[in-house]
């Protein structure tokens, strides 16, 4: 069997805005490097093989962050990059609904290719570090599209909101795979509040 933890990036300006990010390449934000410190602290506590991170910025400083509590390969995938949301990016919820009330952006990645590209990339990963504990840093789209096809449609896309730094595990096996836990949120700070 072959363990894979998906890690949420840390937070960024626009997810605290609620901003579509996609492909937009944002840097996280002060908070979403705390996040990702306690990320590193609580996956130290345990035994990890390969971190792998998508490409885009706020992904690969989350791994890096981790990767400095981990003695292991920190690797780039391609494969596990944020959906591309299109025309849709940078735009605000309001905007959204506004302009794509039936959320058909324009140059969005079809979900079957969202589907075939994960199925590639995990299938990939778990030939390279079969019965190994993997880390994939990588996005809230993406990831619940993921738990979305291991869950059969019971959590994912369009009915788990996925925090920023939560943790998403999967045991796969030659034939399938099943969603141990989601949205693992225990470890992460809480966000101070200031008087005014």
């Amino acid at each position: 069997m072959t363990e894979i933890c998906f890690v949420r990036h840390g937070e960024t300006d626009w997810n605290t805005i609620g901003k579509l990010q996609g492909r937009t390449d944002v840097p996280l934000n002060q908070f979403g490097i705390k996040q990702a410190e306690a990320c590193a602290e609580f996956l130290s506590q345990s035994s990890w093989d390969v971190n792998i991170t998508s490409p885009l910025q706020r992904a690969k400083h989350t791994a890096a962050i981790i990767q400095q509590k981990l003695d292991i390969p920190l690797i780039e995938r391609q494969a596990f990059i944020e959906i591309a949301f299109g025309k849709a990016e940078g735009l605000s919820q309001h905007e959204r609904e506004t302009l794509y009330p039936d959320r058909q952006y324009p140059n969005k990645e079809a979900a079957d290719m969202v589907t075939d590209r994960f199925l590639k990339g995990i299938q990939t990963v778990t030939q390279e570090y079969h019965n190994q504990r993997i880390l994939i840093v990588s996005h809230g789209a993406f990831i619940s599209a993921i738990l979305y096809h291991y869950s059969n449609g019971t959590i994912g896309t369009g009915l788990t909101k996925l925090a920023n730094g939560g943790l998403n595990t999967i045991h796969l096996t030659q034939k399938d795979g099943d969603v141990i836990s989601y949205n693992q949120t225990s470890h992460l700070p809480m966000r101070s509040t200031r008087l005014l």
